[in-house]
């Protein structure tokens, strides 16, 4: 029998510091802590936005991501508008994060949506991007994703 409906339900990524990572995750995505434990070995916090859980942190991590090997390959967050991927540029460049890419870029060629590509406090590459609004910006390769190979 097939599922009627299937969503994602909430992402869990494993950090080396999960107070340093819930700092990130509030500042840079507004999220809300709605339950943490840092007092004793099991390390967690649990990051969403009006009551809904959208991010669980565990500090279980030894060392930074590793993108060379079998898991995740980044994780992206959908904003309205360019506007509010640039903003959010800004901050990243404050807070002085790593990006792949310098700016906006487009998804492909001749694609209309487009963000930003960057890397967590532990090396996890992240995407914010708007659906619509980047019809003007580079694309770093005409021959794949850009969102696939960074």
């Amino acid at each position: 029998m097939a599922m009627a409906a299937l969503r994602t339900g909430h992402i869990g990524l494993n950090v080396t510091d999960v107070d340093r990572s819930a700092g990130f995750y509030t500042q840079v995505f507004g999220f809300e802590v709605i339950g943490k434990d840092t007092e004793d070995d099991r390390r967690f916090a649990f990051l969403g936005r009006d009551g809904r859980l959208v991010l669980t942190l565990w500090q279980q991590a030894g060392g930074p991501f590793d993108g060379g090997r079998a898991g995740l390959h980044h994780l992206s967050f959908e904003v309205d508008t360019i506007a509010e991927v640039r903003a959010a540029e800004e901050l990243l460049r404050e807070l002085g994060a790593d990006f792949a890419h310098d700016g906006v870029v487009a998804h492909g060629e001749g694609a209309s949506s487009g963000g930003i590509f960057f890397t967590d406090p532990d090396g996890t590459r992240l995407e914010i991007y708007a659906p619509t609004g980047a019809e003007d910006a580079p694309v770093p390769s005409a021959a794949a994703p850009t969102c696939g190979f960074f």
